[in-house]
């Protein structure tokens, strides 16, 4: 199994799309305040490319989200 189909890391993508999605904030907007072409949120939230941590901390920011909460509501960690 590729690591990007980890149970893990598709939770970790899911719970970035439903803190994206909750803050009411499209996957263009969200490309803006992280200053990156929007095919980068959609190919992360398709599992089509991996986050890294640095980039996690940008988008949870980016998100308003405060990172330790947002850790927190990660099963497995």
């Amino acid at each position: 199994m590729k690591s990007i189909h980890d149970p893990r890391y598709v939770q970790l993508i899911s719970l970035l799309i439903k803190s994206r999605e909750s803050a009411q904030v499209t996957q263009v907007e969200l490309a803006k305040r992280l200053s990156k072409p929007q095919s980068f949120v959609a190919k992360v939230e398709n599992l089509d490319r991996r986050v890294d941590l640095v980039e996690l901390a940008d988008w949870v920011s980016a998100l308003g989200i405060n990172r330790q909460e947002f850790i927190n509501r990660l099963s497995w960690w």
